[in-house]
């Protein structure tokens, strides 16, 4: 790609199923039940960790359990550089995370170098992850808000695609309001500061392709969002996707279905739920490498079958 292009049109035409990997802090702490600080060892098992989940999405598109052009993985450099490229290599829809893992506000990873980590790896979406309230930290927001329109401004001019991973963290008052109850203010509150959430990003001049958005439990919510993700001149093509947050089956397969029938949502970005425990036993020595392989492409499998049934 040249370093200057002309802006391509927002949004995506097509499903897409993201197996999810770009965890970092959080990756050691779910399989490895580890802390930030890691020895070289622990890094190389995480590298290795990633590398079966990579194999498994593999497996699930050789199978044909997912088509070429729909499967995706999320992966960081840090620890899955090797994957990115053979992800490349295979036609596998790449995504990269581009902010610092694990801040309170939005940082853009390599300082001032992110682009040369964007042109040398070349990915589909460069993505990020962003906790914002719309009734939290203005002034955090604020911060935010232009270190975000700057990144937004660079891929465009240079044609890249931008996923963008919004989490809405409750305040103390919101949660009060819930009862303390996290389900609840999940249920009652969040698809509104989600809507909100969307609208002052897009006010501050942050241009999106695709939405990756915590769990929607009601059709009319999800369909409130698809509309602020599409509201202005441009935005039509827009489109949102589904995350897992590391959820019970139950809960992550009714998102799903609420996401499928709603117009202009076009898949999933799970990691979690459909690699945590196949990992876990693979380390523990329980499993063998390539019967986790297979459970984490079965599992896989069966979730992008489960956002398909409800259009077939």
């Amino acid at each position: 790609m040249t370093s200057e292009q002309t802006p391509a049109a927002l949004g995506h035409d097509g499903r897409l199923y993201f197996l999810a990997f770009d965890h970092r802090g959080v990756f050691a702490r779910s399989v490895l039940d580890e802390e930030e600080s890691r020895t070289p060892e622990q890094e190389r098992t995480i590298a290795d960790c990633k590398r079966v989940i990579f194999d498994g999405g593999a497996h699930a598109l050789a199978a044909g359990t997912v088509v070429r052009g729909q499967a995706g993985v999320l992966v960081d450099e840090h620890y899955g550089s090797e994957v990115a490229r053979a992800a490349r290599a295979a036609g596998i829809v790449l995504t990269m995370p581009v902010e610092e893992a694990d801040r309170e506000l939005f940082e853009p990873a390599y300082g001032e170098r992110f682009g040369e980590h964007v042109e040398a790896f070349d990915p589909d979406f460069a993505k990020v992850l962003v906790r914002w309230n719309p009734d939290g930290d203005q002034d955090g927001n604020a911060v935010q808000a232009e270190r975000l329109r700057g990144l937004s401004e660079w891929l465009r001019a240079r044609g890249r695609k931008f996923l963008f991973e919004l989490l809405i963290p409750p305040t103390e008052a919101q949660l009060t309001r819930a009862g303390g109850d996290r389900l609840a203010f999940e249920l009652e509150q969040r698809p509104e500061l989600m809507v909100r959430g969307i609208a002052e990003l897009q006010a501050a001049g942050v241009e999106v392709d695709v939405w990756k958005l915590e769990g929607i439990d009601a059709p009319a919510d999800a369909a409130a969002v698809v509309a602020q993700a599409r509201t202005g001149v441009g935005r039509e093509g827009v489109v949102c996707t589904v995350l897992g947050a590391g959820a019970g089956a139950e809960r992550v397969e009714h998102w799903l279905h609420v996401a499928a029938a709603t117009e202009g949502f076009c898949g999933f970005a799970i990691g979690r739920s459909i690699w945590r425990e196949p990992l876990r036993g693979w380390l523990a020595g329980d499993l063998p490498r390539e019967q986790a392989v297979e459970q984490i492409a079965q599992e896989y499998g069966r979730l992008v079958a489960v956002y398909e049934r409800p259009r077939a």
